[in-house]
């Protein structure tokens, strides 16, 4: 079986294998398992950690081994190997209790268990020769990826993709009889189709215009867009220049810890750094300037936030406002380029309504438009044209609004109340596009503005769409992270800096909202494992015990709430009919009941020590999010009292209080669990930030533990208020879902998280169709 040779001596066999059933393309980092829609792209060290099993294979690599190959001259973490192998074992859709391609050798390390084969291509006559080595200054990549194999760079996605070959092995023999029955059984096959489908033809009308062609071009699986980025890690928030030819994006440049502007050509080609921030610092949010002499951004330090502009070629760079770091605001440039658009900004510099920064000025000019206090309005975006200003109203319950560019009216454009994930004009200026949420999925979909009709582009795992202003052209994010379920023992560990991470219920799918029950033994939580999200529940003890709720379409946003007694859940999520509702579940028994909420937008449901009261937190016609208080006693249910404006909320039933964060600016409150107006205290200034409104979490004790991303710790848990110290750093690669964890114990002694398994985001790059051709399925010109 040919191995890989030593890149010191030769190139690697070929560019191409086979791994078992699966095939793997080195250049471009992807893996095709049998059955998947499209091959996984898997990261350089994944790729470096996958060769090295190839060179061993049959073998036990020890997890030394990977490290000294694959990390060479680092002190990475032995988290960073066993996330590479997470990631080989999704992208060859493996089992890890029952493994076929890759198995764990306890205290030891890692055997490849799948055969090998090296695919090779042909020379003219015939026979089988290596592929080259790659000298092509586009495939210079100075990341060393291995010790012994050099840097695995990405694909150049102009070019067409080439079938897949394989290895050439002659024809099965066999005497000439079988030859010619099987040579008469096709013959009269194809015989008995051609008839058939002679019958069946109507005859052509000439006057119809040309019959549609035949052969394999209805087909066609080549995608509208290519991916422009490749490296390691994320390329995050695109701006496209003007003409197209241009794009800046947010990345964490080599050997650094905070993100930067980056900007290329929107080919693959090699990056080059626009902004260096300060140690601690990170810049981000870059807009494009509509002359194209400019890009807007905005930096952020632990105490600091400002808004600059640098010059495409980094030879000019100024700070010209500052923001609140709690509350980062969105912005976008005025048509002339003469001046930044800003959304609504809560904090110290609190204006909840649009308004205009002149940058020459540097005065500040509110919009004047019609907006409640409870409205918050956000990314605001001219129109091509400079008529209109559209902007996102009260996120993530978003909808989009209209106003003329010199203020007045407001239109409601659309009745989304979606979880909006970037937004711009389509380039003609008669629709708008925006990506959200579906089914744990965001999908780009485009928002007539005279129907109010959306409808999706065709566009999957994308996000931040935004598109040029003079071309026809938008680039996005393609991004699919994958999360599994962890517990953490937040008593054991050395000086609290260490503590053990232990997997539940592991699978190859995304499992989010982890909910512990006051028992400590069950846990709910939302997973597509079984192809589309669903609530799943099991004992943390029995992993066997797992179940999947049927009659159950829970959402992604808020997590299950569990009753007192560990019984009974409340989750809301959508019906047959699409419709959002509000469902208690008995976990032991399967049933499911929809409960009779007088709202029809339910978020999130508590329950209160008072089994006929319950805590129902919903959206008003406009999106404003309400936090009422229930009698279930009666029907209909009798609204006892309200708090609005709430985004997250918790029951802390034994000190008689519920606790909550509020839509428009950072901080944390707590109230009776009357509601009473009189109740409402502040209890947090700073945080939660706006952002990360649902990563905290009140313990059985009731200290309230938040869950923050750091610089040099991707899940740092800790305490708020008085006494609650640096914290401790759970994870120091992977990162903790936005959209929640949970405590138990009767201390919090447990933390249950979703931990990222894998993720990663690229940058993609499409060219739309002239507006007088036919449009693309999901456009409208």
């Amino acid at each position: 079986m040919p191995r890989p040779l030593d890149p010191s001596q030769a190139p690697l066999p070929s560019e191409r294998l086979r791994v078992g059933d699966c095939i793997v393309d080195v250049p471009l980092r992807e893996i095709r398992a049998p059955g998947k829609r499209r091959p996984l792209r898997i990261t350089p060290k994944s790729m470096g950690v996958l060769l090295v099993l190839v060179e061993q294979a049959g073998r036990v690599v020890s997890r030394d081994t990977l490290m000294t190959e694959v990390w060479p001259d680092t002190l990475p973490t032995n988290d960073v190997v066993t996330q590479a192998i997470t990631q080989l074992r999704k992208a060859f859709d493996d089992e890890r209790g029952n493994p076929r391609y890759i198995e764990t050798i306890a205290k030891n390390g890692y055997r490849l268990l799948a055969p090998i084969q090296w695919i090779y291509t042909e020379s003219p006559d015939g026979a089988a020769v290596p592929t080259p080595a790659p000298d092509d200054e586009r495939w210079a990549d100075p990341t060393r990826t291995t010790a012994k194999y050099p840097a695995i760079a990405g694909a150049d996605p102009s070019e067409p993709l080439a079938p897949v070959p394989f290895p050439v092995s002659p024809l099965p023999r066999g005497t000439w009889t079988s030859i010619l029955t099987v040579l008469c059984v096709v013959a009269l096959l194809v015989a008995a189709l051609v008839a058939w489908a002679l019958l069946r033809t109507p005859p052509i009308d000439a006057a119809a215009g040309p019959a549609v062609t035949s052969g394999m071009q209805g087909l066609r699986s080549e995608r509208p867009y290519r991916l422009i980025t490749s490296m390691p890690g994320f390329e995050l928030s695109p701006t496209l220049s003007p003409d197209a030819g241009m794009v800046a994006y947010v990345a964490i440049p080599d050997g650094e810890r905070g993100t930067s502007i980056l900007v290329q050509t929107t080919e693959q080609t090699q990056p080059r750094l626009l902004t260096r921030p300060p140690e601690g610092s990170d810049d981000s949010a870059p807009v494009w300037s509509p002359d194209g002499r400019w890009i807007a951004f905005m930096r952020t330090s632990p105490t600091t936030c400002s808004i600059r502009v640098v010059t495409p070629n980094a030879r000019s760079e100024h700070e010209v406002g500052t923001c609140d770091r709690r509350n980062p605001p969105t912005f976008d440039w005025t048509p002339d380029s003469n001046g930044l658009i800003f959304g609504g900004m809560g904090g110290e510099h609190g204006s909840l309504g649009l308004r205009v920064l002149d940058l020459d000025s540097g005065a500040w000019r509110a919009i004047d438009y019609p907006h409640k206090p409870d409205d918050l309005d956000t990314s605001p975006r001219y129109s091509p044209d400079g008529r209109w200003i559209v902007f996102v109203r009260n996120p993530p319950l978003g909808d989009f609004w209209r106003i003329p560019a010199q203020g007045g009216n407001a239109e409601r454009l659309s009745h989304l109340r979606a979880d909006l994930r970037g937004w711009d004009w389509s380039p003609s200026g008669r629709g708008l596009l925006f990506s959200a949420t579906v089914d744990g999925e965001y999908r780009v979909f485009r928002l007539d503005t005279s129907t109010g009709e959306a409808r999706p582009v065709g566009l999957e795992d994308a996000q931040s769409p935004v598109a040029a202003r003079a071309r026809r052209a938008i680039a996005f994010v393609q991004r699919r992270p994958y999360f599994g379920l962890y517990r953490v023992d937040l008593t054991a560990g050395d000086n609290g800096n260490v503590h053990v991470v232990e997997p539940l219920f592991p699978s190859s799918s995304r499992d989010l909202l982890p909910a512990i029950a006051p028992d400590g033994r069950q846990l709910a939580f939302v997973s597509d494992r079984s192809g589309a999200n669903a609530l799943w529940a099991g004992d943390v003890e029995q992993p066997d015990t797992l179940r999947m709720m049927g009659g159950i379409r829970p959402g992604s946003r808020y997590p299950p709430s569990w009753s007192a007694d560990s019984r009974r859940l409340l989750v809301t999520g959508t019906d047959e009919n699409g419709r959002v509702v509000l469902q208690e579940a008995l976990p032991a028994s399967g049933q499911v009941v929809t409960l009779r909420v007088p709202d029809p937008d339910p978020l999130l449901a508590r329950y209160t020590p008072d089994p006929n009261r319950l805590l129902v937190l919903s959206a008003t016609g406009e999106g404003h999010p309400q936090l009422r208080l229930y009698d279930r006693s009666v029907a209909p249910w009798r609204s006892l009292a309200r708090i609005d404006g709430v985004s997250f909320f918790q029951v802390d039933a034994p000190r008689n209080r519920v606790v909550f964060t509020r839509l428009t600016e950072s901080g944390l409150w707590e109230a009776g669990l009357d509601l009473s107006a009189a109740s409402i205290r502040r209890i947090d200034d700073a945080e939660p930030t706006a952002e990360r409104y649902r990563l905290w979490f009140v313990a059985p004790n009731g200290e309230i533990r938040y869950m923050e991303q750091l610089q040099d710790c991707a899940a740092n848990l800790r305490q708020l208020g008085a006494g609650g110290g640096p914290g401790r750093c759970l994870d120091q690669t992977r990162r903790s879902a936005i959209n929640g964890f949970s405590l138990g114990g009767q201390r919090g002694e447990a933390a249950y998280m979703a931990l990222v398994e894998w993720d990663g985001a690229d940058i993609g790059y499409m060219e739309l169709p002239k507006e007088t051709a036919p449009p693309m399925p999901g456009w409208v010109n």
